[in-house]
């Protein structure tokens, strides 16, 4: 009785204690679970989406079913993979409970690793695009009501940052006198100037008010001091244009920031979530594994006499 205790015991000391086979069959079941209900929720949040306004599911609505989702997605699919990997590994027989125990969570961690290290870019690219689509087409929106109320000013910037120099070279040809120039001669000049004067600060010179007055009077029935009064009051109306613009950008880039961060911890939570519930499934499919019996019916024993499965 001894010596056969002592070759259990040298057997089971020269074996390894990680069942591979268990862990990427786990695995495997684990990353195909979860392509499943990633796809069937990709389903469900196109279902929500509606490309017109004011229509369908908010981006607050579609951000949080997504997180939501996404968790129950690794608990579910992890936890399978989990059980898989404990119910499918090799029994250790003359080992203590508290060292099956260890090896059974482990089993579970390493099969949500695996299947982890599997669907890691189907799941980051599914987060980027349901989780985002809402701070797109918030920012895209957005864009659209910042170009549409301020064309001129989004127009400016592009050919000042086309032609830097277009500026100086109009001053440098600028005259004194109502010397009549084509309407796209004029648009332009205007739109340089209060290019350079919005990116400097917005603090429109006196030459170039007087400047844009002698090209308003030449083409309206407006005296010269009437002429300066439009100046001012289409300038402050552009000026304002491009500070609303301004705002708006950086509340959009402050709510992608706020929603990335927020969508990297929930991440993170449903992530931890499907470890422990790969680990805990382990442990359950392991103690169903040593539960298992063999009925030996060749020797025609009873069903309450059974031989364990080794």
């Amino acid at each position: 009785m001894i010596a056969a205790n002592e070759f259990t015991a040298s057997e089971s000391s020269s074996r390894s204690g990680v069942s591979w086979a268990a862990i990427f069959a786990g695995a495997a079941g684990a990353a195909a679970l979860s392509m499943i209900l990633i796809l069937l929720g990709f389903g469900l949040g196109f279902s929500a989406v509606s490309p017109w306004a004011n229509e369908g599911a908010s981006a607050t609505t579609i951000g949080v079913s997504t997180i939501l989702w996404l968790t129950l997605t690794q608990i579910i699919a992890s936890g399978m993979g989990g059980y898989l990997a404990g119910r499918l590994r090799v029994k250790w027989s003359s080992m203590h409970g508290d060292e099956v125990y260890f090896r059974d969570t482990a089993h579970g961690f390493l099969a949500w690793a695996v299947a982890m290290l599997i669907t890691a870019s189907v799941i980051v690219g599914s987060v980027g695009s349901m989780v985002g689509s809402g701070v797109q087409a918030g920012a895209s929106m957005a864009s659209g009501v910042v170009s549409a109320a301020g064309g001129a000013a989004a127009a400016s910037a592009s050919n000042s940052n086309s032609d830097p120099f277009g500026y100086y070279v109009d001053t440098l040809f600028r005259d004194n006198r109502p010397v009549a120039v084509n309407d796209d001669a004029a648009h332009a000049v205007v739109t340089r100037i209060f290019a350079r004067t919005i990116g400097n600060g917005g603090q429109l010179s006196s030459d170039d008010r007087a400047y844009l007055a002698q090209l308003v009077a030449q083409r309206t029935n407006l005296t010269q001091a009437q002429a300066e009064q439009r100046v001012d009051q289409v300038y402050g109306q552009a000026l304002q244009t491009a500070q609303e613009a301004k705002l708006a950008a950086q509340k959009a880039a402050d709510t992608a920031a706020k929603v990335a961060a927020w969508t990297s911890l929930w991440l993170f939570i449903s992530l931890l979530c499907g470890a422990f519930f790969a680990s805990l499934a382990a442990i359950y499919g392991g103690r169903r594994r040593d539960a298992v019996v063999w009925l030996d019916t060749e020797r025609h024993y009873a069903p309450t006499a059974t031989t364990p499965v080794r």
